[in-house]
């Protein structure tokens, strides 16, 4: 390649990087990788050209700013929390549109369904549970299996699979987003079967203040889930000027950070299901439980990441 076309074609990278500040270590790392692989061209072609002399210097540049950040990282987990999260939720914020869509199309297919065929709750959330929960509902207390086990063991257990279903939901991302969907779909059309079948009974209101004290939280992480895998997929699907592997691994690390902010969400959600959904509560109390918990959400993965990206004129927006 003649140096002139070299320069051309990355004369436009080399100037945004130079002039575009970011505090994202990711990003600084990615850049230096990059810039590292520029030079080592330009050292075997053009040793004694400018440009190679110019890389050289904006190498150096980016290699104090990533071992001075990796020096003085002492605070990356509250970091993470305050700016990294919800600057990446911003990033994302049209995979977590696309998810919350695709979950609530199946909810509303869950509905109707449920509402066209008697045996499709018994299809979708299995003969025994239905079974229980009418005879339950016989004696005055619909939502009775929800105090049916030990508390400490329905904590361990619901958080577990709360994590590795959102873990699944993530991880099925590779599959070009299709397994993503699909797992947002098998879950949708659960919920809204699940409360179709209250509905149907007369007992919608007394389920909503029952079950979304905990449901708040545990089906939002899993939208959020779904928004990961949405990013792994898209990765793959659309890696623009990135090789299918570069893109890639941006995608499964922008979706890893998402899973992990998702834990304790789910930790809360599994307490809330194991030591508070199983208690009869007054319905002002629930609905203020209920309340804080989607005010939450959406404060934190939707508001403050438009907040926080607005007040960081100069964070970049990754390829993805």
């Amino acid at each position: 390649m003649k140096e002139a076309v070299f320069v051309k074609r990355n004369t436009e990278k080399w100037r945004k990087y130079e002039q575009t500040a970011t505090t994202d270590p990711d990003q600084i790392s990615e850049r230096f990788i990059e810039l590292t692989d520029d030079l080592s061209f330009a050292r075997t072609f053009y040793p004694t050209a400018t440009v190679t002399k110019y890389l050289n210097g904006l190498t150096a540049q980016f290699h104090q700013k990533l071992y001075g950040n990796r020096r003085e990282d002492r605070n990356r987990i509250a970091q993470f929390w305050k700016a990294e999260l919800p600057l990446l939720m911003y990033e994302v914020r049209f995979k977590l549109l696309y998810a919350f869509l695709f979950f609530g199309a199946a909810c509303v297919l869950g509905w109707v369904s449920a509402s066209h065929d008697d045996t499709f709750v018994r299809l979708i959330l299995g003969d025994s549970y239905v079974n229980e929960t009418l005879e339950n509902i016989k004696k005055g207390d619909p939502l009775a299996i929800y105090k049916s086990d030990n508390q400490a063991n329905m904590f361990l257990a619901i958080t577990v699979n709360n994590i590795r279903v959102s873990f699944i939901a993530f991880a099925f991302g590779l599959v070009f987003s299709a397994g993503t969907v699909f797992i947002l779909f098998q879950n949708g059309v659960m919920l809204g079967a699940f409360q179709y079948f209250f509905y149907a009974r007369g007992l919608l209101l007394a389920s909503v203040l029952k079950i979304w004290i905990h449901g708040t939280l545990e089906i939002s992480a899993i939208v959020i889930a779904g928004a990961a895998g949405l990013v792994v997929g898209h990765s793959l699907l659309f890696p623009k000027t990135f090789s299918r592997l570069d893109s890639f691994k941006h995608g499964a690390k922008q979706g890893v950070k998402m899973v992990i902010g998702l834990v304790p969400i789910f930790v809360a959600a599994g307490f809330l299901e194991s030591f508070i959904t199983r208690l009869t509560l007054p319905p002002v109390v629930s609905g203020l439980i209920i309340l804080v918990s989607a005010t939450f959400i959406i404060w934190y993965f939707i508001v403050y990441p438009r907040i926080l990206t607005n007040q960081t004129p100069n964070q970049d927006e990754a390829p993805h």
